[in-house]
């Protein structure tokens, strides 16, 4: 590909070389640089491949696409370009390279604290009911028709994510939903096109720290990026920092929620609790008028499903398809029944925060169980504040806690349980230590009582648990699977 034409949508200054050339591949990665390439330099927090510079051209790199000068490569017989910011440049190269797949696809980016994934899910859950191919982007995985790609990041490096829209147009896609968090906003990962519809769920403090957010206002800044780059903004209209967060945007409004003020409602929210399901019925009005009924318990899921329907709304889906998606909604750790016996149930989630921890069990405990028992862990290498504020709020909202091992990483179990402890013993609730999580699970099950709710916290999704460094197979479904198998016929 010519290089002016990748460079169509970019700002650059050319200081060394001649522009007037063939490209035959866009490259990030340094390992992976080729003769005739173009090799951007990426600088993180943790690396800089401006150090690779010399080495990409000695290697047969035609361009380099730099922040800064390199005087290694002045006598490299290398076309250099200046830009401002070398992954904002990617974005748009990228774009180009793929040949801005984008425009072929309805894209639809969702960001917020919580119900990113659950959301994405249930829209393409309603979608497809409605008849549409729709691709998906997200924490767990990239669905592209019937391939699925496991995920690393929430939302993947701007190239990747290009790829993946090429992919999905080549094989027919109507739409695709993504999940984009702050962190791919603070980057530009999604730079490059514009989003259809930019959707806002909610925000609370999270990813506050070294290597993620200086403070809460730039992470709030960082989601408000979106709504400058969408043609249609759909947000919460109940959350509190919604007017704060679209200062600057650029789009078309529409806001969802409970309050009267909002464009699209759910009103007469009814808990449903049934032999084997936790549920919630609810009644939409204003832009749309119909009954709903969600498989998933709570205020929060009554959230995610007015989100996609407001989503939806701008696909015309009709009301049947939306109705039927919803009842059959599905997604993988995201207070996920298995079911094992009709005295108690049991959930899998992947709240790992306190603020996750303390939204799922208090809408749980609105179901009133007998008892309602919680399971988890913390991370190793991550802030201890969040292991002394999980276990407070598990201590002050469960009747009773197993703390156990997540995922450990370069720390000792033991260590990271003890500082749970901490945060337990502040409060009144019971619990118990077992720091193998194989050996909780199973406690858990075995030591039931009739109408307890069993909620396993923290892995969700995930089907490893990492310790020095290396990932282990840890499913929670298939410890289940195998416990019961092994004999807990008692249950």
């Amino acid at each position: 590909m010519r290089l002016q034409d990748l460079l169509e949508n970019t700002e650059y200054e050319c200081i060394q070389g001649n522009m007037d050339v063939e490209v035959s591949a866009v490259i990030y990665d340094s390992r992976k640089v080729m003769p005739g390439c173009l090799f951007i330099c990426i600088e993180g927090a943790k690396y800089d491949s401006h150090e690779y510079a010399a080495d990409a051209a000695e290697k047969g790199a035609r361009v380099l696409v730099m922040s800064r000068m390199v005087e290694e490569i002045r006598e490299k017989d290398v076309t250099v370009l200046l830009v401002k910011n070398t992954r904002y440049a990617m974005a748009f190269i990228s774009a180009a390279w793929f040949g801005h797949p984008a425009e072929k696809l309805r894209v639809i980016g969702i960001t917020g604290t919580k119900g990113k994934t659950t959301t994405t899910y249930l829209v393409k859950s309603i979608l497809e009911n409605a008849g549409f191919k729709v691709g998906l982007i997200g924490t767990i995985e990239v669905i592209i028709g019937e391939t699925h790609i496991h995920a690393d990041n929430t939302t993947p490096e701007s190239y990747l994510l290009q790829e993946y829209f090429a992919k999905m147009a080549e094989a027919g896609l109507d739409a695709v939903v993504m999940e984009v968090s702050s962190q791919a906003l603070k980057l530009h990962r999604s730079q490059g096109f514009l989003f259809d519809y930019g959707i806002f769920t909610n925000l609370e403090p999270d990813h506050i720290g070294a290597d993620e957010h200086a403070s809460f206002e730039e992470y709030m800044a960082c989601k408000g990026l979106l709504f400058r780059q969408c043609r249609v903004g759909i947000v919460n209209g109940d959350d509190a920092h919604t007017e704060k967060l679209l200062e600057g945007h650029t789009c078309e409004l529409e806001t969802y929620g409970t309050g009267e003020g909002c464009m699209l409602r759910a009103e007469n929210l009814e808990l449903v609790q049934n032999p084997g399901e936790l549920g919630v019925n609810f009644h939409v009005s204003g832009l749309m008028n119909f009954d709903a009924h969600m498989p998933a318990p709570g205020r929060f899921s009554v959230y995610n499903a007015l989100c996609a329907i407001a989503i939806c709304r701008h696909f015309k889906v009709g009301i049947g398809n939306i109705q039927e998606a919803l009842k059959g909604a599905h997604v993988k750790g995201r207070i996920e029944r298995v079911k094992i016996s009709p005295r108690f149930t049991l959930l899998i989630d992947y709240a790992h925060n306190a603020m996750a921890l303390e939204s799922l069990l208090s809408t749980l405990k609105e179901y009133r169980p007998g008892r309602l028992v919680c399971v988890f862990g913390c991370g190793g290498n991550r802030s201890r504040q969040r292991r002394y504020e999980m276990g407070e709020v598990s201590g002050r909202l469960a009747d009773f806690t197993i703390i156990t091992s997540d995922n450990p990483r370069f720390e000792e179990p033991r260590d990271i349980i003890a500082d749970i402890r901490e945060g337990i013993g502040r409060t009144d609730g019971e619990y118990m230590e077992i720091c193998d999580r194989r050996e909780a699970i199973a406690y858990a099950i075995s030591h039931a009582r009739e109408g307890d709710l069993i909620v396993l916290a923290g892995k969700g999704h995930e089907d490893y648990q990492e310790i020095r460094g290396k990932k282990y197979p840890m499913d929670e479904r298939m410890i289940i699977k195998e416990l019961l198998d092994v004999g807990l016929e008692h249950i």
